[in-house]
């Protein structure tokens, strides 16, 4: 299985991958940061837990492009590990777990804080939750395309991934409310931006544990 890694590895990885693969495609295992197209902010977490609803860690967006909690891993389904280096499919189920706390991208039927759309946290350890940690990659063609902007739908609760530029105050000030919305609109567009882009030919990436 393809497992999360400490963000010490990710970093020594970049350092000796570097940004500038020559692949069209994103591909399992690969660390990206996922940039909505609409708001211009990054997908981002942190370990900041939400005051109401769940009470799991939070997951915003960001405009700062710097910020080292704004990369995340596409892994494949729990049980059903993806080929490290296979390019993401349009309609593959996958995870996207957030590298420096290892827990994953997750929604759920509680209300969103600030939209009253649908929550989206960060849930699991060590990169493992449970099954509403799927999202479905939604795009044309046959593959998931590096400069393509695509759609993440959740695979239990059928929303999709989705920014409507509500901000936070205090402790997380100005970052933007992330949330599913039911139904597919200019919101919920993402890309990629920074990241490693893994080869099928590299080395498989240590597994270090926290």
């Amino acid at each position: 299985m393809i497992g999360y890694i400490t963000f010490s590895v990710f970093l020594d990885q970049m350092n000796c991958e570097g940004r500038d693969s020559e692949l069209s495609y994103v591909t399992c295992g690969s660390l990206v940061k996922l940039f909505n197209t609409r708001h211009n902010v990054r997908l981002h977490s942190h370990d900041v837990k939400y005051g109401s609803g769940s009470g799991q860690q939070s997951v915003t967006g960001v405009e700062n492009a710097d910020d080292a909690n704004s990369y995340w891993q596409v892994r494949g389904k729990p049980n059903n590990p993806c080929l490290r280096g296979a390019p993401i499919k349009c309609g593959q189920a996958i995870r996207i777990t957030h590298m420096k706390t290892g827990r994953n991208l997750h929604t759920h039927h509680f209300s969103s804080p600030l939209s009253n759309n649908q929550e989206v946290s960060a849930f699991g350890e060590n990169g493992e939750g449970d099954d509403l940690d799927v999202w479905t990659v939604q795009c044309e063609g046959i593959h998931w395309e590096r400069d393509e902007a695509v759609r993440f739908k959740h695979l239990g609760t059928d929303v999709f991934l989705s920014v409507t530029g509500e901000q936070y105050g205090h402790p997380i000030r100005g970052q933007r409310e992330v949330h599913g919305m039911s139904s597919p609109n200019q919101h919920n567009w993402w890309r990629t931006m920074e990241g490693v882009f893994i080869q099928p030919s590299q080395e498989p990436l240590r597994h270090d544990e926290l």
